[in-house]
């Protein structure tokens, strides 16, 4: 049987928590202190540590010094309501999850179920670390770089925690691919992934997204529906952009963090829920909090465990590898033994990519459209062979404005390698603005006034619209 060490000088709490635990299964062992602790870890190797985070000569997460790297077992700490702060220090320093009492029954019971998972968490880490080594490749993730190598370290480390994790880097750099490989390395890698893009939902529709919401509890709610946080119970919720979110919803959404508990938008009663939250953002959060995007009691619980997913500009061969893979995958779709030129690959190196990695493969599928057998250095955007000019749009006198319009904005798209958020900084509209424009320009064409037939304009996967997403799936 598993085993568990209970350390906590409140004999009531040991009782209880002792009984339960023995009828999930477990083999318990107690004792009320630091020291006791620290005696017993040297007689037995316990699969789960429950601590209360103050003891009498100590706390309770000093415990991880006990064991060397990589051998730490799942370490829940226990606090009151007035130390949550502490237990997110506790998670920074090594903690997997934390209890707040009055400790929640299934709360506990999800904890003990996930523990029998541990050992192999350890050996599918190991075997992407051999792989990494072999094929420059962590799970979904494609790199060598010492500075993607540092990110793979923070990577598994955290992944087998329940820590939140907040991913800070520029657009196309890979975020919900990071997500998505912590997850698929988590003790709950069998239980859902469910990404939403903060950013590219409607406002007055992220609520009832997140939380869902009753029938008729707004006009058009026909029907009960389901919010992400009730359908990822138990797996891991992926909010990207989240900066972008109204502050209202980020008072409810720190609610949910701290109470593992929602309501649907139209009734009044509670839902628990076990999500793991790992959220992204492009912005500096730093800054998103002293402009007032942000609050800073939420950034403070999403930024337990952050991530710098570095641009790709500062990834080194990287970029050639990166390359070689989009080339490969395309041959291998076509049938096709096209290859880039020494030229070529001496172009990939002289761009910035100011698209990151979306951008880069963006250029590899065009490159190959128009190549022969080789890709040469002239089939590289006009923005690689002259970086120091800007393309010009000529535009007939007495062209209609919409048409203007709708020609300036693909010229923009085209210009960023299709990097939606950049071109919608340079034509000085919002995001949003930039989807809804081109969901009418593709209704135009013959698609649906929603866009929902023009998913080839949402081809930028971290950028596309919740709507969009869920279409394509």
């Amino acid at each position: 049987m598993p085993q568990v060490l209970l350390v906590d000088d409140d004999p009531d709490t040991i009782g209880w928590m002792t009984e339960f635990i023995r009828a999930e299964g477990f083999t318990v062992g107690s004792v009320d202190s630091l020291r006791a602790a620290r005696i017993h870890l040297t007689r037995s190797k316990p699969e789960l540590i429950l601590t209360d985070l103050m003891l009498p000569d100590g706390q309770g997460i000093e415990l991880v010094n006990e064991f060397e790297a990589g051998e730490l077992p799942e370490l829940v700490v226990i606090t009151g309501h007035a130390s949550v702060e502490s237990a997110i220090e506790a998670l920074r320093a090594g903690a997997t999850d934390y209890l707040v009492k009055p400790v929640d029954i299934e709360r506990l019971r999800g904890i003990l179920q996930r523990v029998p998972k541990t050992e192999h968490l350890r050996e599918e880490i190991g075997e992407l670390r051999n792989e990494l080594l072999r094929l420059g490749r962590f799970g979904h993730i494609l790199g060598n770089s010492p500075a993607m190598r540092k990110v793979y370290d923070q990577m598994a480390r955290v992944a087998p925690t329940s820590a939140s994790v907040l991913l800070v880097g520029e657009s196309g750099t890979g975020k919900e691919v990071a997500a998505q490989t912590i997850h698929e390395l988590s003790r709950r890698k069998r239980q859902p992934f469910l990404p939403l893009n903060c950013g590219a939902v409607s406002p007055q529709l992220v609520e009832s997204e997140l939380f869902g919401h009753e029938k008729g509890s707004f006009t058009g709610a026909d029907r009960q529906h389901q919010g992400f946080f009730e359908r990822a119970n138990r797996g891991t919720l992926f909010l990207d952009e989240v900066t972008e979110m109204r502050p209202d919803l980020q008072v409810k959404l720190l609610r949910v963090l701290e109470t593992k508990s929602f309501m649907r938008v139209g009734t009044n009663e509670a839902i628990a829920t076990d999500v793991r939250l790992i959220a992204a953002t492009n912005r500096s959060p730093e800054k998103a909090v002293a402009e007032g995007r942000m609050r800073e009691d939420l950034y403070h619980r999403l930024n337990v465990f952050p991530i710098h997913l570095p641009p790709l500009r500062e990834r080194g061969t990287d970029i050639e590898l990166l390359a070689e893979h989009f080339l490969a995958e395309l041959n291998e779709q076509e049938q096709a033994n096209k290859r880039f030129s020494p030229e070529a690959v001496a172009a990939l190196y002289a761009h910035s990519w100011p698209g990151n990695v979306r951008e880069l493969k963006n250029y590899v599928h065009r490159a190959f459209i128009l190549a022969d057998e080789v890709i040469e250095a002239e089939l590289a955007p006009e923005a690689f062979l002259q970086p120091a000019h800007s393309p010009v749009l000529t535009i007939r006198i007495g062209t209609p404005l919409e048409e203007v319009n709708r020609r300036v904005m693909e010229a923009t798209l085209l210009e960023c390698g299709n990097v939606k958020r950049k071109a919608a900084e340079m034509l000085g509209i919002s995001l949003k603005t930039l989807y809804n424009r081109l969901a009418a320009y593709n209704a135009g064409k013959g698609g649906s006034e929603d866009g929902a037939d023009g998913l080839e304009d949402y081809d930028d996967e971290d950028d596309a619209p919740e709507e969009s997403r869920r279409a394509r799936r």
